[in-house]
């Protein structure tokens, strides 16, 4: 099992993914596309980093607009896992 992140080790490593909030046990990142087409385009970017790394994130897709959510239920909150995958997804534009 991964361990869960302390209050000041979640604020540091938050830095490292500026465009990412924390809210409650979750890190999230909204990101909006021109219509569907991109933002499913974009959805399916986030498969082959997430199945390499064996974390999947929540995803709400809403026409143009998609959120993406990242937890580690094993550990009840945040790990270096989600983190890890936040800088994956951050690099992909």
């Amino acid at each position: 099992m991964v361990g869960r992140l302390s209050n000041s080790e979640i604020q540091q490593l938050s830095q490292q993914v500026p465009a990412w909030t924390v809210e409650g046990h979750y890190l999230k990142l909204v990101k909006r596309f021109k219509n569907f087409i991109e933002a499913i385009e974009f959805v399916n970017k986030l498969v082959e980093p997430s199945e390499v790394a064996g974390h999947h994130p929540d995803l709400e897709i809403s026409y143009n607009k998609v959120t993406i959510s990242l937890t580690t239920h094993d550990a009840g909150g945040l790990t270096e896992k989600d983190f890890a995958l936040a800088q994956q997804i951050s690099a992909l534009g």
